[in-house]
């Protein structure tokens, strides 16, 4: 009985069907075929390894079919470091830092201003308020100025932005258009220093940028401005490099200034009425939930918005405006928790733009599991009660420190 070939006609159905996620991966991948003109071909991009900005690298040093020591198909890419030793000029970047981390978006900006400095000029991150990222070499960061934070004081920044101006005098300044910081901060400043920008811009070739305008329906090109407020996906994040990120500071202190805005302090809202396409931090729940009610109280643990998968709405335990994906909601967060979620391809579609995503999940062969940046596998009931006690245990010892 072992010899008899069987057949797995759900296989056959994934190797037709080309919008399920695993049909790339039951396709046959040819390394070596003759070509019509009795030529040997060979697939270049058969053989590699991910390098550590996911980059997929060719390895032409045989290792990986056995031909070299001391390497194997993991082996870590040490990245060419960038360095400018005296910059002829600076390209100056205000990135958001929500978190204090680089966004998707910061990223884009600043992939933008290493096109602009060249070989010739340095990105310069100035940094306002809190900072802990730790990948600004590999952002395309050559020098970095951290200014303390106030909380919201625009005036105070603006006086501080305005002195960069005047040490470092930057060819160009670049600030998200986003609704995080970039975009008020990139306005104010603009009316500082009396100079028009240039918002929403996406592209820029030949000393011209383009910019959207009417609701997106337009382009607008106009000559390059030394004011640019940048749209996501305006270029291509730096990948192919690493650089100094020299720490710099200001030749002369920030004169305190007499504020029109007091700032009270963050305010407490309920997570369940944010928006679900704006909602920072979202706790989803597919069908591997079993108790909705320890899902609800991990949420309220944690501060996190809910939503849920197509399954889990069609069952009842949420509602339809609580669906993520293609066919509900598209969100932003910053990050992602998928409990119980396999993965559609719809429900990865709608979550494609997330900054940070994590999985809990029994299957570490899904698909989700596989879009994770976190994956944890385990019962996702006995992970959640972990949460809320390490979350509350926390919690009892930040009160007792500031008793």
């Amino acid at each position: 009985m072992s010899d008899l070939i069987r057949r797995d006609p759900r296989a056959e159905w994934i190797a037709r069907n080309r919008l399920h996620p695993l049909h790339g991966a039951s396709q046959p991948v040819l390394q070596r075929w003759m070509g019509p003109g009795g030529v040997l071909r060979k697939n270049v991009h058969g053989v590699g390894f991910i390098g550590p900005n996911g980059l997929k690298r060719i390895d032409r040093s045989g290792a990986q079919q056995g031909g070299a020591r001391g390497r194997t198909a993991c082996a870590e890419v040490q990245l060419p470091l960038h360095q400018v030793a005296s910059p002829a000029f600076y390209i100056a970047v205000v990135p958001d830092m929500v978190g204090g981390r680089l966004s998707s978006h910061d990223r884009d900006v600043l992939g933008l201003a290493h096109q602009l400095a060249g070989s010739e000029g340095a990105v310069l991150a100035v940094v306002l308020g809190e900072h802990k990222d730790t990948t600004l070499s590999t952002a395309g960061v050559d020098r970095v100025l951290v200014l303390d934070n106030h909380g919201y004081a625009p005036e105070r920044q603006m006086l501080a932005l305005r002195a960069v101006d005047n040490q470092f005098a930057p060819r160009h300044w670049l600030f998200p258009d986003s609704r995080d910081a970039g975009a008020e901060r990139g306005r104010r400043f603009a009316a500082r220093v009396g100079e028009r920008p240039a918002t929403r811009v996406w592209q820029i070739r030949e000393g011209r940028c383009i910019g959207r305008a009417g609701a997106g329906l337009h382009d607008v090109e106009q000559a390059l401005p030394r004011l640019i407020l940048a749209a996501a996906e305006c270029a291509e994040p730096v990948s192919e490099t690493r650089h100094e990120v020299q720490a710099v500071e200001l030749s002369t202190a920030v004169t305190a200034c007499l504020t029109r805005i007091e700032d009270m302090g963050a305010v407490e809202v309920d997570p369940s009425a944010i928006v679900m396409a704006e909602a920072p931090f979202i706790l989803s729940g597919g069908n591997g939930v079993k108790d909705w009610g320890l899902f609800h109280r991990a949420a309220l643990a944690l501060g996190a918005t809910e939503g849920a998968s197509r399954v889990a709405v069609d069952d009842g335990f949420m509602g339809r405006e609580r669906q993520v994906g293609a066919s509900g909601t598209w969100v932003t967060a910053r990050v992602y928790v998928a409990v119980g979620i396999s993965g559609a391809i719809q429900h990865l579609q709608g979550i494609a733009a997330c900054d940070k995503v994590v999985a809990i999940n029994l299957d570490p062969a899904c698909d989700m599991v596989k879009r994770a940046d976190l994956s944890v596998v385990g019962d996702s009931a006995a992970v959640l009660e972990a949460l809320i006690a390490a979350v509350d245990k926390w919690r009892r010892g930040v009160k007792r420190d500031a008793a």
